[in-house]
């Protein structure tokens, strides 16, 4: 990969790591105040950052081409399924919140003026495919989880 696109996608995930707070700040309001997640509404403030923190402060190993993190993100979000289905939050609300979180990130990235040249853009792209493949896989996993535990009646 040449230097350039490096340093670009560098930039993009230290911007990520560097506003986590900010970012899960910004999703702790969209989602308490989104129709799509009226449950949390109520939920507990210090667990939602928590987990939306985590999220955002380990995006990049997550969604490094080389890391072999498919099983973390397999356990951890059929886990967040089965705890969300214990919590009593519906499924459309989960799957909501973690699309809130796709916004917010994306929404940081074009605010911060990083796509302003073709090498910016393209390698913004790529990144935006291994982010949204990350998000697939996290929701796919949140369902399968959260069904999981509704059949057995936990």
């Amino acid at each position: 990969m040449p230097d350039t696109i490096m340093w670009t996608s560098r930039r993009l995930v230290d911007l990520i790591e560097t506003h986590a707070e900010e970012l899960t700040n910004r999703w702790l309001a969209m989602v308490k105040e989104h129709p799509g997640t009226p449950t949390y509404a109520n939920y507990n403030d210090t667990l939602m950052y928590d987990r939306a923190f985590d999220v955002y402060k380990n995006l990049s190993k997550w969604i490094s081409a080389d890391s072999d993190e498919k099983g973390e993100i397999r356990r951890k979000y059929m886990a967040l399924g089965v705890q969300r289905y214990r919590e009593g939050i519906p499924l459309s609300e989960v799957l909501m919140a973690l699309l809130i979180t796709r916004r917010v990130l994306w929404s940081k990235v074009q605010s911060e003026g990083m796509l302003d040249t073709a090498v910016e853009l393209n390698m913004a792209m790529a990144m935006s495919n291994q982010v949204q493949l990350f998000f697939e896989r996290a929701l796919v996993f949140v369902a399968r989880g959260y069904e999981q535990a509704a059949a057995e009646g936990d």
